[in-house]
Formats: C-alpha cells, sequence, structure tokens
C-alpha cells in the first residue's frame, strides 16, 4: 500500500462524502459546513467548486445526469445545463447549479435546529439520507429512504449523528453507522428493500466511526474521527488492517480511478484548535484495495 498523499489541498471546514462518478471519471466531495460541493478529476487535474445556500450533508451522481443532494431542509436534484427542470434555489431565492443546470426539490422537510448529514445511493437507485442536530442531542436526526420519484419511508427516527452507509456486494445486507455508538451496526435487506434485524458487526475504541465504504471482497473501511485512522474490517468484523494518518478527524472514505483502487479521504478541520496542514483537504492512497462501482441515483 502507498503512502498517503494529498490529492487535493483545502481548507474544508467539514469534508465529506467522497464518491467517484465514473461516467464522468471524477470525485465528488462536499465541505457541509462550508456549503460546498467539489469535483477533482485526478487525470487531469480538473477541479470545481458548486456553492449552495443551505449545509450540504451529500451529494451523489444521478442516473440521467446532474446531483442528487442532501441539503438542511431536504433532498433537492440538480440537473445537468438544459435539463428543463424548474429553477428554484435551496434557500428560497435564485439558487446556482452545476454547468448551467437547475435545482428542485425532491423532498423537502425542514426541522428547526436539524440539518443533513452523510447519505448514499442504495443498489436499487434510492437514496438512503441521514439527519443530525446542530447540538448533536440523542435521538435527534434520523435515517430515511427516499425512493426516485420522492417516496419517503422512514428507516430509523432516534438517530443521533446519522453517518456511514454501504452495502454489501450481493446487496443482501446494509452497514450503517450513528456515530455517538462506538459501532458499525449491520442489517438485513427485506424484499421491500428496507432494512431488518439491527445488530453489532463491529465496535470502535479509538475515536467514532464516521464514513464507511465497502470493498469488492465485503471489507468495511471505516474513517476514524478524532481517530486519525482509517480501518479496514473483514465480512466477519474482524479488524484486519489500519491506515494510520497525519489528521485528527478524516471523516470518510471511498474507493475512485479508473480502476477502483485508489481510497480517496475526506478530512476536517472544525473545531481544531491547531489543525494539521492537511487538515480540511482530500487525501488518497494509491493501490489500497479494490473498490466497488456505486449506483447512481435512479431520480
Amino acid at each position: 500500500m502507498s503512502a498517503v498523499e494529498v490529492a487535493v489541498r483545502a481548507h474544508a471546514a467539514l469534508g465529506e462524502g467522497p464518491t467517484w462518478d465514473a461516467r464522468a471519471g471524477r470525485l465528488i466531495w462536499v465541505d457541509i459546513l462550508g456549503s460546498r460541493i467539489h469535483t477533482y478529476d485526478p487525470v487531469s487535474g480538473r477541479r470545481t467548486v458548486l456553492a449552495t445556500e443551505q449545509h450540504v450533508g451529500a451529494a451523489k451522481p444521478r442516473a440521467g445526469g446532474g446531483l442528487v443532494v442532501n441539503l438542511r431542509d431536504g433532498v433537492g436534484l440538480y440537473g445537468p445545463a438544459g435539463s428543463g427542470e424548474s429553477p428554484a434555489a435551496a434557500g428560497g431565492s435564485t439558487g446556482t447549479a452545476p454547468a448551467g443546470g437547475s435545482f428542485r426539490w425532491l423532498h423537502r422537510e425542514p426541522v428547526p435546529g436539524r440539518r443533513a448529514n452523510d447519505a448514499a445511493v442504495a443498489p436499487d437507485g434510492s437514496l438512503w439520507c441521514g439527519t443530525m442536530r446542530y447540538d448533536e442531542a440523542p435521538g435527534g436526526g434520523t435515517l430515511s429512504r427516499i425512493a426516485p420519484d420522492g417516496t419517503v419511508s422512514p428507516i430509523l427516527d432516534d438517530v443521533s449523528v446519522s453517518n456511514g452507509t454501504g452495502w454489501t456486494p450481493d446487496g443482501r445486507r446494509v452497514y450503517y453507522i450513528d456515530s455517538p455508538t462506538r459501532r458499525i451496526d449491520v442489517f438485513d435487506i427485506g424484499d421491500d428493500q428496507l432494512p431488518v434485524d439491527r445488530r453489532p458487526f463491529a465496535t470502535v475504541e479509538d475515536g467514532f466511526p464516521d464514513g464507511l465504504t465497502v470493498d469488492a471482497e465485503g471489507g468495511v473501511w471505516v474513517a476514524l474521527w478524532d481517530g486519525g485512522a482509517v480501518r479496514r474490517y473483514t465480512p466477519d468484523g474482524e479488524l484486519d488492517r489500519v491506515l494510520e494518518l497525519p489528521v485528527r478527524r478524516p471523516t470518510a472514505c471511498a474507493f475512485g480511478g479508473a480502476d477502483l483502487t485508489d481510497l480517496y479521504i475526506t478530512t476536517a478541520r472544525t473545531g481544531l484548535a491547531a489543525p494539521h496542514p492537511m487538515s480540511g483537504s482530500l487525501l488518497v492512497v494509491p493501490g489500497a484495495g479494490k473498490g466497488l462501482p456505486q449506483p447512481e441515483f435512479a431520480g
């Protein structure tokens, strides 16, 4: 395994949600508190930054082009240029969309004191999106499934800090993290594509589990907030590998690159009196493993 490198030097307050966009050959990631969606093409080095008018927990590619975004007040859709979607703004005034596209709400449910956090696209093309309270009050957040037509199916209504979500290679189980529990949990997926039989998969003692990704062998990689590392667990829940990082607050990880072998890691500076120079940057470990292709949102 190669050493940790800086892919994009940045000063993100709360970098999160790295996602490989295979169609565009780029990595998408967000700065939640900075209200920014970033993209990075590792071949050309090209970068873009989109300002959102609300805190943005996650941004994922859509099958028809554009992005689905988990915003403070709900889930919205950015369309590609010329998409014809009705222009609207995430904050109620004129918004800005990537490449001249437009914005519309798919599901809007503002709750005072609550914001979006991590999200993931399921194998069936739905979006599983999490929320949390700004004050991180226990039980103040949720986890929901948003169908491509905007239908909402509640999954959990007593989450504290909803974070990493990822499916096994066969799609029959899903891993999930509510960070203050210090656990990675696992569910089975029922015939209705909703989770059943929640149970502990692995417990973290050093730091708090945050974002996760599942590799082609079924291994679970998890970033440790305040733990300064990314860990890999086998499908049986055994600790297999520890990747020590120079930053204290890695937030999430995802495989990217044309062959899905490079592990990208987002990081945060928020709350640190003396952050490391790499804190807030997008990091990469070339040749760390082999990832799974990520589905696009079907809406």
